[in-house]
């Protein structure tokens, strides 16, 4: 018997982070729409989650190890939820609820602690609940919100499912 590796659902789930990248870095710089705090925060997951993705396809685990990186994934998917999840609720505020503007992202970087931004990336701001784009009704966030919960089902399949062999 040999072990048949869980390589190419990884290598697919680094694939789906990174178009999912490129489509926000397309929407940034041909579009033209100015990134939140929280779309940074967001960008930032799925960044670490193709990281671990790729680095999980490199390693290829044999025995259990599949699980572990299935497992964390998943928890960082949850973070991403989170914060999507979070800007679709500023985004339904009204108006005089929204939470006043806070510096740009680069200027945060510059001038203030990491902890900080990262604290107030994952906070938002009012910039947060302005809706630049829509597709099918659904926001940015929206569609972040739907792709996480993909990614988080994804992840969790990989970590609860059993090491496969190949009778040779």
């Amino acid at each position: 018997m040999k072990y048949a590796g869980f390589r190419g659902q990884f290598i697919f789930g680094f694939a789906a982070c990174a178009v999912i990248l490129g489509i926000g870095l397309y929407m940034e710089f041909v579009m033209g729409l100015d990134p939140c705090m929280l779309c940074m925060g967001q960008r930032f997951v799925y960044l670490g989650m193709a990281f671990i993705f790729m680095l999980a396809a490199l390693h290829n685990p044999y025995f259990g190890g599949h699980r572990r990186y299935g497992f964390l994934l998943f928890l960082l998917s949850l973070l991403g939820l989170g914060a999507a999840g979070r800007q679709l609720y500023l985004q339904s505020l009204p108006a005089d609820l929204v939470p006043a503007c806070g510096p740009s992202f680069s200027y945060m970087v510059d001038a203030f602690p990491l902890v900080e931004v990262i604290i107030t990336m994952f906070k938002g701001s009012g910039s947060c609940a302005e809706i630049q784009w829509t597709f099918l009704s659904l926001s940015i966030a929206g569609w972040s919100f739907v792709l996480f919960s993909f990614l988080a089902l994804y992840c969790l399949r990989l970590s609860l499912v059993r090491t496969k062999m190949i009778l040779v």
